[in-house]
Formats: structure tokens, sequence, C-alpha cells
């Protein structure tokens, strides 16, 4: 007998995931080069990670879960874009999901979310940076308003080669 699919809700990131997002997380920096960081993380050491997106605000951190109680199918987050003043009205957006979890709406849930939320913000604008190639992403980005602005080539080397970033943004206001 198949069991039946789980709801997915989204709800605020909580200190209770970071094992979870932690170990999300590091199959990306330990499989794949869609984040530059090289060494995975322990719990601990993303702990001040977590800690940095507050309950309100433009700066923000969700989680989609399986509900009740189920794993973690993914987070997003919109973060300072730039540590300046200036910048406050820009916010850097990403998403990840869970390597089982693709193909399930997941992302599309998250920047629903999100992006309700920042609509009520004090936020103009929203990048994302895509290591490219990642189709997926991609997609989810442009189903979102975001439009292309430029790449930088080879800015990054993970796993003995170099790769692009292509920039995006989308007007929220």
């Amino acid at each position: 007998m198949a069991s039946e699919p789980q709801e997915v809700q989204v709800r605020a990131g909580v200190a209770g995931d970071l094992d979870a997002l932690t170990e999300l997380y590091n199959h990306y920096v330990r499989e794949t080069p869609i984040t530059f960081d090289t060494t995975p993380y322990t719990p601990e050491g993303r702990r001040p990670w977590l800690l940095s997106y507050p309950e309100d605000g433009p700066y923000r951190l969700l989680v989609a879960q399986e509900s009740p109680g189920g794993p973690i199918l993914g987070y997003a987050t919109s973060s300072r874009l730039r540590p300046k003043a200036a910048y406050a009205t820009s916010v850097e957006t990403t998403v990840y999901c869970a390597a089982d979890a693709g193909g399930r709406g997941v992302g599309t849930l998250l920047y629903k979310a999100l992006f309700e939320i920042l609509a009520q913000q004090d936020v103009h604008r929203a990048y994302a940076g895509i290591t490219q190639p990642n189709e997926a992403s991609y997609r989810l980005h442009r189903r979102f308003g975001f439009e292309p602005l430029g790449t930088y080539h080879e800015v990054g080397r993970k796993f003995g080669r170099y790769w692009d970033v292509a920039w995006y943004e989308k007007r929220l206001s």
C-alpha cells in the first residue's frame, strides 16, 4: 500500500532545524558547484548563519517541511546584498531543495512565500546568482520574474575547474 503524499508547509526556520539544514546544504557543498563553499559545515559552524535571520524584516529564512513533523525538503533565504547602508533596499535570494525533493514544486512554494513577505518590506530589488549550468534554478527564477543581468565568467573554482555565475534581478516595488 503506497503512502499518501504529505502536505508541505512553509514556515520560518528555527534553531531546531539546524541539523537538517546543515545536512541539506552540505550535499551541495560536497557534490555540486551550486555553492562555492568547499568544506562541509558542522551544525555549530552553521549556527551563526541560522541565527542571522530574524523573525521579521527583509532578511528571512523559510523552510519547507512535510507536515506534520516530516523531513525538511528545502529552504529559501533573503539576505543583505552588500553591507553598505545604501544597499539596504536590495536583497540576495537563494533557494536550496533536498536532493530527493527535486521536481516536487518545493522551490516554487518557498519562493512564493518569500516574495509575499518581501512585498510587505521596504525592498526594491532582489538579486540571485546562479552557477552555470543550472537549468532548474534558471527556470525557477525566470518563473518568478527575474531578468538576466550578466555573467561573472570563471569566477569560482571548485572540483578542479572554473565556474561561471549568471546574475539575475527582480523588481519588487
